[in-house]
């Protein structure tokens, strides 16, 4: 990583720089003024670039100059473009980086039937379909106003509801998403207890969710339409939250190594800086949390397009073709939409200097740090094996998040370059910025300040053993920014496959 103080050229094979700070017109950059006024985050070319010619940051092809560019000059959407067709790169030429050693590898956690460890103790109250959404918000509100404060060792009752459950196929990949993702809440270490509730005549029928893994005390169902009514079917679920929350009142934590923690990796709301500072530093934090037995979950399928063959690269031959299975699908799914894979970044994205969907990805996939990739699995579907693994998902962070979760992961991280608001119940949420503006700007929502990376104030490295030691800080019970602020409940989005019937 060449540094100056004003411009950071991230790989000796790369013909762009990422300023540090705004850039003026005129200003020496050593050899070659800038052309132009440029952004911080943007990127400046290093040298000059004909038309065509790739453009190269990571040390990989980002897009081709679309016109004639000069030294100094201002690199992004008006003179780069990204083609499908484009190659990559064929492998990682990155030099392995050496990681510290955590000062903690236990933490205190709520031990489960299935032996799994919870990091919090919520009762939730999951919907089956829309149409209970408000019943589910009104005996959430009762519960946690009339039972939990009687109730030492519970963290809160979270009413989880989403927009569908009827008015789809009783099969096929959208059923099944949903079936997966209620399967994995009902069932999540985070919950001391459940209650399911339906309206009764859906497709997605509470019986399918009969308790596994689970005491009879903790998991009930409950139908409105075999009640009298809202208002009975929220006094009926009192009664049957009272006794599954005087079990789970009972459990206590108990002292676990950190291979019982499984850690789901976000980033939302990226800048330019995302894939500098927050993204590697991530990456550190997963690497050692792997490196101790633990596991941590990358996802957001449309946004590894383009650096897929960094992840390949690090895979057995089965998780290959796991990962390149899932681009084919999306693939397919966006041109059947009218879409394609390379309609990225946002607005958000771009203003923060992300130019290209190869540029975007390439940051996205340096929260996976170094591990290998140990296995892949489909959207929401139970983790089951440690290491570092892959989950498909759409790019949206709720939907991405809400599938980890279902998946096992009990601990969320969250990187951000332009300040997303977020939680993800019942997993606690560490949110890192990318840059020191956003931590000064938005400090009710940042935990870590991954931005003085960028400045060679401190290393990845260390900041990555930072983003450790504070998941474990979470683990414990310790609240995060997100969380005391209250999110986590309206942010459960389960995929939404297939038509609306």
């Amino acid at each position: 990583m060449n540094c100056s103080q004003s411009i950071l050229r991230l790989h000796p094979n790369d013909n762009v720089a990422v300023a540090l700070a705004p850039l003026h017109a005129g200003a020496d950059l050593g050899g070659y003024a800038v052309g132009s006024d440029v952004p911080a985050g943007h990127k400046v070319a290093c040298n000059a670039l004909e038309i065509g010619v790739p453009v190269v940051k990571f040390g990989q092809l980002i897009g081709r100059a679309t016109q004639r560019i000069h030294p100094g000059e201002h690199v992004h959407a008006h003179n780069l473009s990204f083609e499908t067709g484009d190659k990559f790169a064929p492998v990682d030429d990155r030099k392995a980086l050496a990681l510290p050693e955590p000062t903690r590898t236990v933490f205190r956690g709520y031990v489960r039937p299935d032996g799994r460890v919870g990091t919090r103790n919520f009762v939730g109250i999951l919907a089956s379909v829309n149409c209970s959404a408000s019943v589910c918000h009104a005996i959430a509100a009762r519960a946690n106003a009339e039972l939990l404060p009687g109730l030492q060792n519970i963290d809160g009752f979270v009413p989880l509801v989403h927009d569908h459950g009827c008015g789809m196929q009783s099969s096929g990949e959208g059923f099944e998403a949903l079936l997966r993702v209620l399967k994995g809440y009902r069932d999540h270490p985070n919950f001391g207890g459940v209650l399911i509730v339906g309206l009764g005549c859906e497709v997605n029928q509470v019986t399918l969710y009969k308790p596994t893994n689970w005491r009879d005390a903790r998991i009930s169902t409950l139908n409105i339409q075999e009640t009298s009514g809202s208002a009975s079917a929220v006094a009926v679920a009192l009664e049957k939250l009272s006794l599954i929350s005087k079990a789970a009142n009972e459990d206590m934590r108990t002292e676990c190594p950190v291979s019982k923690l499984t850690l789901g990796m976000q980033c939302g709301g990226s800048d330019a800086l995302s894939g500098i500072t927050a993204n590697p530093a991530l990456g550190v934090a997963s690497d050692i949390l792997v490196g101790n037995g633990g596991t941590s979950i990358l996802s957001e399928t449309p946004e590894i397009f383009g650096a897929q063959h960094l992840l390949i690269h690090r895979s057995n031959a089965m998780t290959g073709r796991k990962i390149e299975g899932f681009l084919h699908w999306w693939k397919n799914y966006a041109a059947k939409n009218g879409a394609t894979l390379d309609n990225n970044p946002s607005p958000g994205n771009k203003r923060g200097g992300l130019t290209t969907i190869l540029e975007k990805s390439l940051g996205a996939v340096a929260k996976a740090g170094q591990s290998p990739l140990t296995n892949a699995y489909a959207y929401a579907e139970r983790i089951d094996t440690s290491g570092l693994v892959y989950m498909d998902s759409p790019g949206y962070d709720p939907v991405a998040a809400t599938g980890q979760v279902a998946a096992g992961a009990n601990l969320i991280a969250f990187t951000t370059g332009r300040g997303s608001c977020f939680g993800a119940k019942p997993a606690p949420s560490l949110k890192i910025a990318s840059n020191g503006g956003l931590a000064q700007s938005m400090p009710e929502e940042i935990d870590v300040d991954a931005g003085p990376i960028a400045t060679g104030a401190v290393s990845i490295a260390s900041k990555g053993l930072e983003i450790f030691e504070r998941l474990i800080d979470l683990a414990n019970g310790e609240k995060s920014k997100s969380e005391m602020f209250g999110y986590g409940d309206l942010e459960f989005v389960p995929w939404k496959i297939g038509a609306t019937l």
